[in-house]
């Protein structure tokens, strides 16, 4: 008896170290880019660095802070409203907006710039119609706000991303216990300050995690921000780059915004400090929701269809009519079926990569103990904070360093030069693509463990399975659903991924996303309204599934639904 058991101890010490070391090799993965990214932005040997003080920062810090402040309080305003007015109150619509409000996240906020600036700029159709009714014979007899401008991007930035905090807070006020609301009536309390002063706090540390993913996806955002003229971060580090010809300034600007992504981390961690929510999550327990009728009723519903609109059916309208337009017109281009195939064939093979990574990260700190993994799997997650131009720049170094390994290894072995195999080819967007995605792969496949029992694999193993047969005819079958899911969620955030796509990309080589970005780029985006439609129907796919799922409360320790797409917005 005491072998057995000490054998059983030397399996789980022998699983604990593989489990570890596998983790620390994928960990290591992960963090190469920041290390990369320092190492680039250490090296510059042309004194870039004043130059970048002193003329590029200084614009681009104040836009990027007036774009995050601005987009912050839009997605707060709106995503509180409606995920109140939607949680605890009856309206005309109210079942159709619960899920439908989630659709602008299948909106990319490259594309719905593309499309507002096509709809309301001087030559568009909404200004020529306001012309036309109005008698102006040209644009400068009359006032019409500008699209193309800091405030334009805050307006199309804000309605596409609010979702990320109607979620998390609907879910909260979902959760919350009629009790808490009903003694703050009692005690003489309206509506509107029980609002204010009991389920807004309550709610405070939701929010704090939906505003911060949407400040993350405002920061990675490159395709709206230089479309509408705004000299953001992340435009600054691909002009830098692309157009001055300095990897090392980029570099360096590209650490200034990873400093911006820790204080956002830190924000919301410190907005969420020493709280949790300790109300009951049954049904009965929530009251009954407040029938609105009359004015009030239809207020509610103007107030949550306005962002919907927005967000979502003027700018899907508009494309469907350019794309039907533009194929009646011209039919099919045989080149969007190859943007199809290039966009598929990096997305899928990154989500199959991603899957089979997270499935090990999530069951090795299911069934390995101490804190040293579970540190190691969180820092994997590291990659999803980091925004895409960032991850671009950060990914060269340790690519090129593997490149080299492999060329000098050939040139001794066989005498043959391999030059660059992964830099400047597919390998390493599927890299970038990786290392973004992964906890969205991670993350969900450990909510499919969560909601499988110990107790199965227990019985597994006293009935003579190993931890692998038991992995094999227990859990796996079990998981496929989860797995299943975040193949999907990577797969569609990688489409839809711009900013390092944009950068490590092969020469020649279009994807859905770069070739809306060319089209956009060159005036003519009605041209690619067909690749932007295909980037949205894609993207609708996760906004269902997160629709299905997202009634489900959170825990207590409030985190960012598994669900979440990056965004690649």
């Amino acid at each position: 008896m005491h072998s057995g058991a000490l054998a059983r101890a030397g399996a789980w010490l022998h699983h604990d170290r593989a489990a570890v070391t596998a983790t620390a090799l994928v960990a290591a993965i992960i963090v190469a880019p920041v290390v990369g990214l320092l190492a680039i932005a250490g090296s510059a040997q042309d004194n870039v660095w004043p130059h970048v003080v002193h003329v590029v920062l200084p614009n681009a810090i104040t836009d990027t802070a007036v774009l995050l402040l601005g987009v912050g309080l839009v997605v707060t305003v709106t995503g509180v409203v409606t995920a109140w007015l939607v949680a605890t109150c009856r309206f005309p619509g109210q079942k159709l907006f619960d899920w439908a409000l989630l659709m602008p996240l299948a909106m990319p906020t490259y594309i719905v710039a593309y499309c507002y600036v096509d709809l309301l700029d001087a030559f568009g159709p909404v200004q020529s119609a306001f012309r036309h009714l109005f008698g102006f014979a040209s644009r400068r007899d009359y006032w019409f706000p500008e699209i193309r401008s800091l405030y334009g991007a805050i307006f199309v930035m804000g309605l596409v991303l609010y979702p990320y905090v109607y979620l998390c807070a609907r879910a909260v006020f979902l959760m919350q216990s009629a009790a808490v609301l009903d003694v703050a009536r009692t005690l003489g309390a309206s509506r509107r300050t029980a609002f204010f002063r009991i389920a807004v706090p309550l709610a405070r540390p939701a929010i704090a995690v939906g505003v911060a993913l949407a400040l993350m996806e405002t920061l990675n955002d490159i395709g709206a921000s230089e479309y509408l003229g705004v000299q953001s971060l992340s435009v600054a580090v691909y002009a830098t780059w692309v157009n001055r010809g300095s990897l090392a300034g980029a570099a360096q600007i590209a650490c200034v915004m990873l400093l911006i992504v820790v204080a956002l981390i830190l924000l919301e961690r410190f907005g969420r400090r020493r709280q949790r929510y300790a109300g009951s999550a049954r049904t009965h327990d929530r009251g009954s929701p407040v029938q609105l009728t009359g004015t009030r009723a239809w207020a509610a519903f103007a107030a949550c269809l306005a962002p919907l609109a927005l967000g979502f059916l003027v700018p899907a309208g508009f494309l469907a009519h350019e794309a039907v337009h533009l194929i009646a017109n011209n039919g099919f281009d045989p080149e969007f079926f190859v943007l199809i195939r290039h966009s598929m064939t990096l997305a899928g093979s990154a989500a199959a990569i991603a899957c089979a990574l997270g499935f090990m990260l999530a069951h090795a700190e299911q069934h390995a103990r101490g804190h040293a993994l579970g540190a190691m799997v969180r820092l994997t997650g590291l990659g999803y904070a980091l925004p895409g131009t960032v991850l671009a720049i950060g990914a060269m170094a340790p690519l090129v360093t593997f490149d080299n390994v492999i060329d000098a290894a050939m040139r001794n072995l066989f005498g043959v030069p391999t030059g660059l195999l992964i830099m400047g080819s597919g390998a390493a967007v599927i890299y970038a693509y990786v290392v973004r995605f992964l906890a969205v792969a991670t993350g969900t496949v450990e909510t499919g463990f969560h909601k499988i029992s110990p107790h199965l694999e227990m019985a597994a193993r006293t009935l003579g399975r190993t931890r692998i047969g038991a992995l094999a005819t227990i859990e796996l079958p079990l998981l496929r659903p989860a797995v299943a899911t975040a193949a999907l969620l990577v797969f569609v955030d990688a489409m839809k991924e711009l900013p390092a796509t944009l950068l490590l990309r092969p020469l020649d080589f279009e994807t859905l996303s770069t070739s809306v970005y060319g089209y956009a780029a060159r005036g003519s985006f009605e041209q690619g309204a067909v690749a932007a439609l295909a980037i949205v129907v894609a993207g609708f796919l996760p906004v269902v599934w997160l629709a299905r799922t997202s009634r489900i409360p959170l825990p207590q320790d409030m985190t960012a639904p598994s669900g979440f797409t990056s965004g690649s917005h």
